[in-house]
């Protein structure tokens, strides 16, 4: 039970922080292009498609927040889907055999990432690296899931012999 616990964890965190860090959008993007030196990197002779990349969200972002700050309501939304589908997961950790559903509707909802980062970033105009880095979310969170169901399914079948 502990080690299906401490994946549930793992995969919490990263549901939660990636959803609580959509709300300040602005202020942490500024603190990462100051972080990177991006402004030094995406300027010159051959400037690196990262820091371009970087300086121009920066620069979307604070438009954006200056003039329709109201967009951002919706990654406040956003934030809270992601503490939501948290929410529902503490079912798996009261009782993971009872509730060995949710880790199938984790993996599902961890490979529905990747068509929908692939997809949506193709409308949206993302470049293909930054919808890998999306795409690995998914995956990412699919690991933890796929090894605490493995143990779920196991912790079931040696209640159901005893």
């Amino acid at each position: 039970m502990r080690r299906i616990r401490s994946l549930l964890a793992i995969f919490l965190s990263g549901l939660v922080v990636s959803g609580v860090t959509s709300i300040p959008l602005v202020s942490e993007v500024n603190a990462l292009v100051a972080m990177t030196g991006a402004h030094e990197l995406d300027a010159g002779p051959e400037p690196r498609m990262w820091a371009v990349r970087l300086t121009d969200i920066q620069a979307a972002l604070v438009e954006t927040s200056d003039r329709f700050p109201f967009l951002f309501y919706g990654t406040d939304w956003l934030a809270f889907g992601h503490l939501m589908i948290a929410l529902v997961f503490v079912g798996a950790w009261r009782d993971p055999v009872r509730n060995a559903w949710l880790f199938d509707y984790g993996l599902i909802a961890c490979a529905l990432v990747i068509p929908w980062a692939l997809i949506f970033g193709e409308v949206r105009g993302v470049p293909v690296w930054w919808r890998l880095i999306d795409c690995s979310f998914g995956v990412l969170g699919a690991v933890p899931l796929l090894l605490a169901r493995r143990l779920v399914r196991q912790l079931g079948e040696s209640t159901q012999k005893a």
